[in-house]
């Protein structure tokens, strides 16, 4: 004779194991990079020691004129770096570049060094207009050179991120042109480092809303900052950058957004307002925006 009965036992564990099948994942935590940029005063370990002192995940290090890495030297300078900055358990999830196109100088010395490296991501410089030619016309002629950077980057199996800045002539300020410079390429290749704080001084109330969905599956990085507008000396309204959370950035509604996609990173902390030219100074003001930005990302669950 078969027992119907179920024991106490049994049950609370078919009950477990149900819960267990149907509990959500545990959120996901974005790892958060410095741009190295605003370490310029410190080099190689000393760089390394700093950022993961401070509190943070990784470093973006600048790959450009003036940088850490210069560009003519990336074979050399950019292993050791990496290395040290490893070794302190920081990770070096992107670099950033002075690159335009394929034919950058350097351009194909920096994806062989990071390739290498296993460095995947890097910052592609900005492209303009002129105010001389129809700005249709103008991307169209900019296709050809962005799909023969995406070919090469497919090559090494990198992928350019286009950093979203505000500002006159600025190719992907409103990043809807971006979208369609890169709607036909492959995102693994070519896609969008975004910048809040540069989307919101251009789309105001909501149009940084949508031009954040409109990067959809180009979306490679985050860029944080914040802003607020104010008159400058000569009385002219301008977006000027402050501490977060201290500006007009919507960033708690802003990674409420992020968790809904499949985002995870590089994401990068950038610090442009004005800070006192004194070591401490600078860290402190990292630390404090740090934790500003680890509090709006365990709100949104990311």
């Amino acid at each position: 004779m078969i027992d119907h009965r179920l024991s106490r036992r049994a049950l609370l564990a078919g009950v477990g194991a149900a819960l267990a099948a149907t509990a959500a994942p545990p959120p996901r935590k974005l790892k958060v990079a410095i741009f190295s940029k605003h370490l310029q005063f410190v080099q190689g370990d000393a760089l390394a020691k700093a950022a993961a002192d401070l509190g943070f995940d990784g470093i973006d290090i600048a790959v450009r004129k003036g940088g850490h890495v210069e560009p003519e030297r990336v074979a050399q300078d950019l292993p050791p770096l990496v290395a040290a900055i490893r070794a302190r358990s920081l990770e070096v999830p992107m670099i950033t570049t002075d690159i335009s196109d394929a034919e950058t100088p350097h351009a194909e010395e920096i994806l062989q060094a990071m390739a290498k490296l296993g460095i995947r991501y890097y910052r592609w410089n900005t492209l303009r207009y002129t105010a001389d030619r129809p700005l249709a016309a103008q991307l169209e002629q900019m296709k050809p050179r962005v799909a023969q950077l995406a070919a090469l980057n497919a090559r090494y199996r990198v992928c350019a991120m286009y950093h979203t800045h505000s500002g006159r002539d600025m190719v992907g300020a409103s990043i809807w042109d971006l979208h369609i410079l890169l709607k036909d390429l492959d995102p693994q290749a070519v896609g969008v480092n975004y910048d809040v704080g540069h989307a919101t001084i251009e789309g105001g109330v909501g149009g940084w809303i949508n031009s954040f969905r409109i990067v959809g599956a180009h979306l490679r990085g985050i860029a944080v900052k914040d802003f607020a507008w104010g008159k400058d000396a000569k009385g002219s309204w301008t977006p000027q950058w402050c501490p977060l959370g201290e500006g007009m950035v919507h960033l708690q509604e802003f990674f409420t957004m992020v968790a809904a996609t499949p985002f995870d990173g590089p994401l990068q902390l950038h610090l442009e307002y004005k800070i006192p030219n004194q070591p401490e100074a600078v860290y402190a003001a990292m630390r404090r925006d740090l934790a500003t930005l680890r509090g709006d990302l365990a709100k949104a669950g990311v």
